[in-house]
């Protein structure tokens, strides 16, 4: 059986954080507001891994008003998201996402953030993508006020 899941997160930049995306920091003036790390990224992929596995969101499974998701990791929500699904029995066969913001510049970082991701889910990553894209000056994302990503998760049932 094979399901597919899409997953969707935004949030605003935030002054005296540090911003992390794809598992990774990435020198920036300014970091995302949110409960935990507040990786948009990975928070997308979450939401895509649990979506395909019909086993809600990332909200549910790790709500912003528990304590304990305070300032947590998102690769270590992440992992706990694969665990959740391999319990269902289901391996992920590949994901594939879209970083939305004006700045910064990701192409950098890209290789870094498919390996942290591919490590995190144990695949390979060749099965991991990441593409990133401006919002073209448009809306709260083009005057630079927040990073949106998407992303979308393939599983195979494998019991």
């Amino acid at each position: 059986m094979i399901r597919a899941g899409i997953g969707y997160d935004v949030h605003s930049f935030s002054k005296g954080r540090k911003l992390f995306i794809g598992g990774i920091e990435i020198p920036h003036e300014k970091g995302l507001t949110g409960h935990s790390d507040a990786d948009v990224l990975l928070h997308a992929i979450c939401d895509a891994v649990l979506g395909a596995a019909a086993k809600g969101d990332i909200g549910r499974h790790f709500p912003n008003t528990d304590p304990a998701f305070k300032d947590i990791s998102s690769i270590e929500l992440l992992k706990r998201c694969v665990n959740i699904v391999k319990g269902d029995g289901y391996d992920i066969v590949n994901i594939d996402s879209v970083i939305i913001a004006e700045e910064p510049m990701f192409a950098p970082y890209m290789d870094r953030m498919i390996d942290k991701i591919a490590e995190a889910v144990t695949i390979s990553k060749t099965m991991v993508n990441i593409k990133a894209t401006t919002n073209e000056k448009m809306g709260f994302i083009g005057r630079g006020e927040g990073i949106a990503a998407y992303a979308i998760c393939i599983l195979q049932r494998t019991i």
